[in-house]
């Protein structure tokens, strides 16, 4: 593959917690490789592209979410892309909507998109909210993610799907997975399919999640250094682990 397509969905809707910003990091991090890249920004009412390499969502009110997901399921455009073998990054209420089923604004449970196996509930618990700590459930020379969450459903998955990673501080996915190999999960790792609670953005705040993006859609990538991503990342690491 010599270019890479990065599609960036209705950030208009959900785009609250700064989480479009995922595509610029992305971008500049595949260009300081050398690596030609195309951003295709899809608003409402656009059809969505299935040519795409990277499809990213982000976070938003209940309003803007489920707008969202009607409007995708309609269109089937993203579930075209997934099985073709595209790369999905979605955070927050975009990790919600890629799922089987989540909460309306009245608590009872739509369906989802589909995209993976996890379901979203209405907890009548307090909104989790503040810095969320957690190891990738992998192979990664740092191991270490962090960012912010803020979000009141929580999230189930299904019977041997993996999180994104394991609770170290915060709440994350908020209960355990179906077979509870994990107690503290947080997010959805499965296929090419990435969901998370991480915001920040999620790829400014961690270089080597961005990179795991990168790999998923491009394959191998050569070595690439930015330092202030880098000292930008160890400083968070740094702090919230103290």
């Amino acid at each position: 593959m010599s270019a890479l397509t990065i599609v960036r969905l209705y950030h208009d809707l959900l785009g609250t917690y700064g989480d479009q910003g995922n595509a610029e990091v992305l971008m500049h991090r595949a260009r300081g490789r050398g690596i030609e890249v195309e951003l295709l920004e899809v608003t409402p009412g656009d059809a969505v592209p299935t040519q795409g390499d990277i499809y990213l969502l982000g976070g938003g009110e209940d309003g803007p979410q489920t707008v969202a997901l009607e409007m995708l399921a309609k269109d089937g455009g993203l579930n075209r892309a997934v099985d073709s073998g595209a790369t999905v990054f979605a955070v927050c209420a975009g990790f919600q909507l890629i799922g089987a089923t989540l909460p309306n604004s009245q608590g009872l449970a739509i369906d989802g998109l589909g995209l993976v196996d996890v379901e979203t509930i209405y907890r009548d618990v307090p909104r989790s909210v503040g810095e969320l700590v957690i190891t990738f459930n992998g192979d990664m020379q740092e191991p270490i993610l962090t960012g912010f969450e803020n979000h009141q459903g929580h999230t189930r998955l299904g019977f041997g799907v993996q999180p994104l990673g394991s609770v170290i501080s915060g709440v994350g996915n908020g209960v355990p997975g179906r077979d509870a190999e994990c107690v503290r999960p947080e997010g959805v790792l499965q296929g090419k399919v990435i969901g998370t609670y991480l915001h920040g953005p999620a790829c400014a705040r961690n270089p080597q999640l961005a990179d795991l993006i990168l790999e998923s859609a491009y394959g191998e990538l050569s070595q690439y250094s930015d330092e202030f991503a880098e000292a930008f990342a160890a400083e968070r690491r740094t702090t919230l682990l103290r």
